[in-house]
């Protein structure tokens, strides 16, 4: 995996399922129904889930339309869509990229993509792209993380890995909140013609059975492992468990706030 693989989120097989296990509920399930909720997913609606990765947002926005209407989860990353396929063989599942999207202009009542939009490689071009698939009326709904500072456990964890392994690696793991600041947020959203978009902070938790669990997502999980060999993990985790200990509560249960940006836009 090269450095630009790592700064776009894409991991390997056994990556995907590690991360569809045990990242999805730790980390990112939560946000699925808020997401669906910030744009009132109901029957008779056409669905588009871009970035969908293992597909948990597709499978609530499923759950809350007919079983004859459209839904398609959209992932570059085949190894994701072969986890979500697996998950869930009735959804329609399509190896693309967000910047050119592979459907007909209006062809969407909802387009949603859940902690995508930081991983593009043109970020604009993905919005706009967005904006094209859907018809008068719909609506988009994206979420980003907040800014690293907010979330206490991943600051230290970075700090940890750049201390550790350098630059490149912490790196990797600080491309999840590079859309943060809402003021950058804000002037992407004007280039990808939703400069009217509503714009929410919602307060979040990140939780993980043990410093050690919280390693392994990390590192097996995610993108690091190309940057942390066997031995380098072990000695993360030894680290972890001695300068990240605040974060664990008596039972060794990791819990930290994990707040997110959500952003709303319709067509009109």
């Amino acid at each position: 995996m090269t450095t630009k693989a790592a700064n776009t989120g894409q991991v390997s097989k056994s990556a995907a399922e590690i991360y569809d296990e045990f990242f999805v509920p730790a980390l990112f399930g939560a946000w699925a129904e808020p997401l669906c909720d910030a744009v009132i997913i109901k029957p008779g609606q056409a669905v588009l889930d871009v970035a969908c990765g293992t597909g948990a947002t597709t499978r609530v926005a499923a759950s809350r339309i007919g079983r004859e209407d459209p839904i398609v989860g959209l992932d570059r990353n085949s190894d994701m869509l072969a986890v979500a396929r697996n998950r869930a063989p009735g959804i329609e599942w399509v190896e693309g990229v967000a910047e050119e999207l592979p459907f007909a202009d209006g062809g969407f009542d909802t387009v949603l993509c859940q902690f995508g939009l930081m991983f593009f490689e043109d970020k604009a071009q993905a919005l706009r792209q967005m904006r094209r698939v859907l018809r008068p009326g719909g609506r988009i709904a994206l979420s980003v993380w907040d800014h690293e500072a907010n979330t206490p456990g991943y600051a230290g964890m970075i700090a940890l890995i750049d201390e550790m392994f350098g630059f490149d690696a912490a790196d990797a793991l600080r491309a999840p909140f590079i859309l943060g600041d809402t003021e950058r947020l804000r002037g992407l959203l004007g280039e990808g013609g939703m400069a009217d978009a509503a714009l929410s902070t919602v307060s979040g938790t990140a939780r993980f059975d043990s410093i050690h669990e919280w390693v392994r997502m990390d590192v097996r999980g995610w993108t690091l492992a190309e940057f942390i060999d066997d031995a380098g993990f072990v000695a993360l985790i030894k680290a972890a468990e001695d300068r990240l200990d605040q974060f664990a509560g008596a039972n060794g249960k990791v819990e930290f706030p994990a707040p997110a940006h959500i952003v709303v836009w319709e067509c009109r």
